[in-house]
């Protein structure tokens, strides 16, 4: 059977950055191939190339059978290839509709914009994702989760006969994951060639037919999935074992309560819409880590960026922090209180682009680094240095953040929020986008934090990652705490159908 996509020696040079070196590998018709690797292995650029994104490298890529070079995405799109962005690029002004038609608008008599068709055939475009998105509202407006679905929806009506998915579910909940999961399996029975890139092994076991696997921009190898297991595409991706999972004790909740909400609810910016958080009362005890589940809009990050003082609404509710109430009105008067943020989108909320490493990381910290007012640079190189070495950061202090992989700049986002010295730290699916070896060490480092007295909060959509890490888990629905389960009696069964409200949203505790 003739490929229907081939990658011929193909290479891309950065700069000083040998970003693909002759790779090589085919694509078929009808399977889902796998293309894994860690962050910087030459993933996404490869994807762009074929994707029309980036029109200039070495080497050859083939639609069936023949050579194609496009200038430009449209190029691709009409020769039949889509892709979905890892990160993404959508125009905050736009409506969802415009958004999903932009470069090809419905238009009536004289050209007009036809709004109202768009507006009906976006609908229906989102109604496979089991989306409550309205296709009136802004991009801006929308969390990253709901941008996501926007992205994949976008592509998937071009109805492609090569679909580029790079790390489509990193901003989804686990339903809405396995939503789109039995929408790629259809894709793949009608003969689409769906090039998956993802980091979550699980994923790639439950729909690859085939895995790539890539490192520092070369090719390593192609398995079918079916004879491969887990920690062998790892060994692969990273090329040495990869360190055991870090060991997590249950915390004993003797102590009194570092944070303390009670109450806690969160009034929408219209009156007509529902409340984003309503009633939450929890509290949280030195070196824990607690854990925030629920399905895309049911309130983890509305929750996270109101303790941070990062929320855009008006909060009712008493937070107390170790007994005394703080007013958490600004993230100025939050790192006061001793509490720190981790946004979930880093690129638009978390990194400075256009600076380097170094600020990148200390910049919160400049009162701290600063006598008279005026930061030291001795000071600020040796605060920098100490936390590239402690979170292992990939990049000198001095380069442009972007320069750095993914994994690389969440580290750098995390050793920013620890500068400031906090006794609580808030985490907003920490490892989104994160390459395996890199969660691995993310997690091992909150686990050393926690082990130090740092009480912790992670919002993830993994489930995986919070049974592995937390001591409880907080369910959310709603806006509403719908249950708690300890450490003990946590399974991903039982948080999913909290998060869905399907079990009794009565609050389980521990016995």
């Amino acid at each position: 059977m003739t490929p229907i996509l081939s990658f011929r020696s193909v290479s891309r040079r950065f700069a000083s950055i040998q970003a693909l070196d002759r790779v090589s590998f085919d694509v078929h018709s009808g399977e889902v191939h796998a293309v894994v690797g860690e962050n910087g292995a030459g993933k996404s650029t490869l994807m762009k190339i074929v994707a029309g994104v980036i029109g200039e490298y070495d080497g050859e890529v083939l639609l069936h059978g023949q050579r194609v070079k496009f200038k430009s995405p449209r190029d691709a799109e009409v020769a039949g290839i889509s892709i979905i962005h890892q990160e993404l690029n959508s125009v905050p002004q736009l409506t969802v509709s415009a958004s999903l038609f932009l470069g090809r608008e419905i238009t009536g008599f004289a050209g007009v914009l036809n709004e109202a068709e768009m507006e009906r055939q976006a609908s229906r475009l989102l109604e496979p994702l089991d989306s409550s998105i309205n296709p009136r509202d802004r991009m801006g407006t929308l969390r990253i989760g709901d941008q996501q679905l926007v992205e994949i929806a976008r592509a998937l009506a071009l109805n492609p006969a090569v679909l580029v998915m790079d790390e489509p579910t990193s901003a989804l909940s686990e339903t809405e994951v396995r939503r789109l999961e039995s929408i790629i399996h259809k894709l793949r029975d009608q003969g689409t060639a769906i090039l998956y890139i993802s980091h979550r092994m699980d994923e790639v076991f439950r729909l690859a037919d085939r895995i790539t696997v890539l490192r520092d921009g070369r090719f390593v190898d192609t398995i079918a999935a079916a004879k491969a297991e887990p920690r062998q595409i790892a060994r692969l991706m990273v090329g040495r074992e990869l360190p055991p999972a870090a060991e997590r004790q249950q915390v004993a909740n003797t102590a009194d309560p570092v944070l303390e909400v009670q109450s806690l609810s969160l009034a929408p910016a219209r009156k007509t819409a529902q409340p984003k958080l309503q009633n939450i009362s929890f509290d949280l005890h030195r070196g824990e880590i607690l854990g925030l589940a629920g399905l895309l809009g049911a309130g983890r990050t509305e929750l996270l960026e109101c303790l941070a003082g990062a929320g855009a609404d008006r909060y009712s509710g008493v937070i107390l922090r170790e007994g005394k109430p703080c007013d958490l009105r600004t993230p100025a008067e939050a790192a006061r209180c001793g509490i720190a943020l981790v946004t979930e989108d880093r690129k638009r909320l978390g990194i400075f682009p256009q600076l380097p490493v170094l600020p990148n990381i200390t910049m919160p910290a400049w009162r701290l680094l600063s006598r008279l007012g005026i930061v030291l640079k001795t000071n600020e190189d040796e605060s920098a240095a100490a936390a590239i070495r402690k979170l292992q950061v990939k990049g000198a202090p001095d380069v442009r953040i972007t320069s750095l992989s993914g994994g690389n700049q969440q580290k750098c986002l995390i050793a920013r929020a620890l500068l400031i010295q906090p006794r609580i730290l808030l985490l907003d699916d920490p490892t989104r986008g994160v390459d395996v070896a890199a969660k691995a060490e993310i997690h091992s480092l909150l686990v050393e934090l926690a082990r130090e007295g740092l009480s912790m909060i992670v919002a993830s959509g993994e489930l995986p990652e919070l049974l592995s890490l937390c001591d409880r888990i907080l369910v959310l629905a709603g806006g509403r705490i719908t249950a708690e389960f300890p450490r003990s009696a946590a399974t991903e069964e039982s948080i999913i159908e909290a998060a869905a409200g399907i079990s009794n949203p009565a609050r389980l505790t521990a016995d």
